[in-house]
């Protein structure tokens, strides 16, 4: 599922998009925190990060798994980084996944 969501953060709030379609397939809020958005995608978890809040939510429905407000560090745009933090596995899965299910569709109908 993860490798047809597009997702986009703005006043406060993620949305996850279909990326074939445009529609919204969830959509969350902050608790904590007004304004900008910074987003990193690790592996299966959004993490989320609001004006010094931050956040991880499943990536595949937008559930809030936990919340950190890191206190004391202060307010603003976070950069955000991970040794996951890529999509790249989740699409190699998605793509042998993918080949698998024709081959299988391919022998079946020869």
């Amino acid at each position: 599922m993860l490798e047809y969501l597009i997702f986009v953060g703005f006043h406060s709030q993620v949305m996850a998009l279909h990326r074939d379609t445009g529609d919204i397939v969830w959509q969350w809020r902050s608790r904590n925190g007004k304004g900008f958005v910074t987003l990193l995608l690790d592996g299966d978890r959004l993490v989320v990060s609001v004006m010094g809040y931050t956040y991880c939510l499943d990536a595949a429905t937008g559930r809030e798994m936990w919340f950190n407000e890191l206190k004391g560090t202060g307010m603003g745009v976070a950069s955000l980084a991970s040794i996951r933090g890529s999509s790249a596995g989740i699409l190699l899965q998605a793509a042998v996944a993918q080949a698998q299910e024709q081959q299988s569709h391919a022998a079946t109908t020869t």
